[in-house]
């Protein structure tokens, strides 16, 4: 029953998408949505400091006007996931609500640890950034050679500035966490069975934010089923933040998707901590605190390689 819902909704919103005007003036400071040239701004920061991400132009026939051609979505390849949810384990302590308002809101029951720490990270590189001018891609990046070993987080001038020299060994270090997928062992010795996603971030023009897609594969690179994707997902989130609905850019089948609807609300929310904090966050750095806080719905999917650079 509640899948026929969620069909019903996703197609009434797939016409309301099309009665939505493109949104042309920034309202990210006070609603924490985005418009279509802020999405292009955040994805070309996302892929100048996380090289396994790419953008894709997408299926032709289904191109959006309001995005350039050859930047209709950001992909990742290959992604790792060791466990299912359903193996972590469950306890008081762990009990939280990221975002509470109304149905479908951010419940996370076990994701608590990770989402503090994600805060924590966030509100480090935006007060470090303070003491530094605004990152400028279009500059060549300096020669200064960071300590990869310094516990304090690196502010985003330096942490762009060391990526020119750290780009290889990210890359390095993502191709062996990959090649090393099909032979992870549990505390046994025993082979665990590993799957793998393909994750796609996209530009919902309806709610005006990102929108994280979901595509598994079994070892064999077979793709899952939705119910063994759903395996994988926070059971809290099931059929209600993460649904299966139509890929904007892509023909079918339909793809495991987390529901857009509190993203801004979420987005504001860190914003607001972050300045009680003494920073700023800024519209660049959009996707990187997104596929933070987004981790509380697909917490066994190993996609944050931002924490290589102790963010």
């Amino acid at each position: 029953m509640q899948n026929v819902f969620n069909s019903v909704k996703s197609s009434a919103l797939g016409v309301a998408e099309l009665l939505t005007p493109v949104l042309k003036e920034s309202k990210f400071k006070e609603t924490g949505v985005l418009t279509p040239e802020e999405f292009v701004i955040a994805g070309d920061f996302l892929v100048h400091h996380c090289p396994t991400w790419q953008w894709l132009a997408g299926d032709k026939t289904k191109t959006k006007a309001y995005l350039p051609q050859d930047k209709q979505y950001l992909m990742t390849r290959n992604v790792p996931c060791h466990k299912r949810c359903k193996q972590m384990e469950y306890n008081e302590e762990h009990e939280a609500i990221i975002d509470d308002i109304g149905d479908g809101g951010w419940v996370d029951t076990h994701h608590n640890v990770e989402v503090d720490k994600a805060q924590e990270e966030i509100k480090e590189m935006t007060l470090n950034k303070e003491k530094t001018n605004n990152v400028n891609l279009n500059e060549d990046d300096g020669d200064d050679d960071d300590d990869d070993d310094d516990e304090e987080a690196l502010d985003m001038e330096n942490y762009a500035e060391m990526l020119e020299s750290e780009d290889k060994a990210t890359v390095d270090l993502v191709a062996v966490k990959k090649a090393n997928t099909s032979s992870t062992t549990n505390e046994d010795g025993g082979i665990i069975q590993t799957r793998t996603y393909d994750l796609h971030i996209t530009y919902d023009k309806y709610y005006q934010t990102p929108r994280l897609w979901l595509s598994g594969y079994n070892e064999d690179r077979k793709p899952l089923s939705m119910v063994e994707m759903y395996e994988d997902i926070s059971q809290d989130h099931v059929n209600k933040t993460v649904t299966i609905e139509p890929h904007p850019h892509l023909p079918p089948p339909n793809m495991c998707s987390v529901h857009p609807c509190k993203h801004a609300d979420v987005m504001k929310k860190i914003m607001q901590t972050v300045e009680d904090g003494g920073g700023k966050l800024e519209v660049h750095m959009y996707l990187l605190v997104f596929l933070k806080f987004v981790q509380a719905v697909i917490p066994t999917i190993e996609y944050d390689y931002t924490r290589h650079f102790s963010l």
